[in-house]
């Protein structure tokens, strides 16, 4: 695409353009600058609202994969991208599920997590590529993430994933985007303009954490990862986590934390098993059968005991 098409194409952009409430950021003292800032991300999440009913039909389709074995998959550039790679690691520690339950591909690879490599967007075919490498199926869903919603290399993902016949969902926060035109999911946060021009790692980057955040907790909550407000999946693999996995216990059983310990060394620091053992006296094997056949939902399994 020539510069002059480029620059008409941004020109069309809602994140793009300049806003108006920030035209003399230049020259306000450090205060001002942070109160404008904050002033400007209140309206994120009230975008984000609006696209809850789109946003609770993907979790619907990710659980519906998560239930035959598929996988969600992330997609991305810059910014983008690294939200992905930030929210798809947090879910094994956070809900207990393998590394590759919850995949995120990002533009460059590994390296550009750390370190911009803003050409390898242009490439439609590299977006193809990546999916290949990882066996990309019908069965998985493809959540493609792009503020502009015209990311060439995130247009190729999705195209590739309609083709192959799975689910594919957009992110971005610009309305009718080219991606959200492709997507049979689209989510469409409208921030508005960011405080400076072009800086989509500020609103519109919130407003794609925030979507992100939702869409694996509340299939992960779907699928019984959650015991009430609890996260009783949660691999004790540090200090911190140890501590948490005995407060979660305590919190969810009103035991000691001697009791708490206990069970948990028992269980091998399975936090539901723990619970599960605690509240209703069975035994190592028979909690842990009835929450298989409750297919891990921790409420349902106490209240079949």
């Amino acid at each position: 695409m020539s510069n002059t098409n480029l620059i008409s194409d941004l020109d069309k952009l809602i994140s793009e353009g300049r806003n108006p409430e920030t035209m003399d950021i230049d020259l306000l003292s450090a205060h001002d600058i942070v109160k404008k800032i904050n002033t400007q991300d209140k309206q994120v999440a009230l975008a984000v609202e609006k696209e809850l009913p789109y946003i609770a039909q993907a979790v619907e389709k990710i659980t519906e994969a998560f239930r035959k074995g598929a996988r969600l998959i992330y997609m991305g550039a810059g910014t983008s991208g690294r939200l992905g790679v930030l929210d798809a690691s947090e879910c094994p520690p956070t809900f207990g599920v393998p590394e590759t339950m919850v995949v995120a591909l990002i533009a460059g690879g590994h390296d550009a997590i750390f370190r911009a490599k803003e050409g390898a967007e242009d490439s439609a075919q590299g977006g193809i590529d990546d999916l290949k490498n990882i066996q990309f199926n019908k069965d998985d869903i493809l959540v493609g993430i792009a503020a502009s919603g015209r990311t060439p290399y995130v247009i190729g993902g999705l195209e590739y994933a309609k083709e192959l016949g799975a689910t594919t969902v957009s992110l971005s926060c610009n309305p009718s985007s080219p991606i959200a035109n492709i997507a049979h999911i689209a989510i469409s946060p409208i921030v508005g303009p960011e405080v400076l021009t072009g800086s989509t790692r500020m609103k519109s980057g919130t407003a794609q954490k925030l979507v992100l955040n939702m869409l694996t907790t509340a299939s992960m909550i779907r699928l019984g990862k959650s015991y009430q407000n609890l996260m009783v999946d949660v691999k004790a693999t540090n200090e911190k986590l140890v501590a948490r996995a005995a407060r979660i216990v305590m919190q969810a059983v009103e035991c000691s934390e001697q009791e708490a310990i206990a069970a948990l060394n028992q269980a091998n620091n399975h936090v539901k098993l723990a619970i599960m053992m605690l509240m209703t006296g069975l035994d190592i094997n028979d909690a842990r059968n009835l929450l298989e056949k409750k297919q891990g939902f921790l409420r349902s399994a106490i209240e079949g005991k």
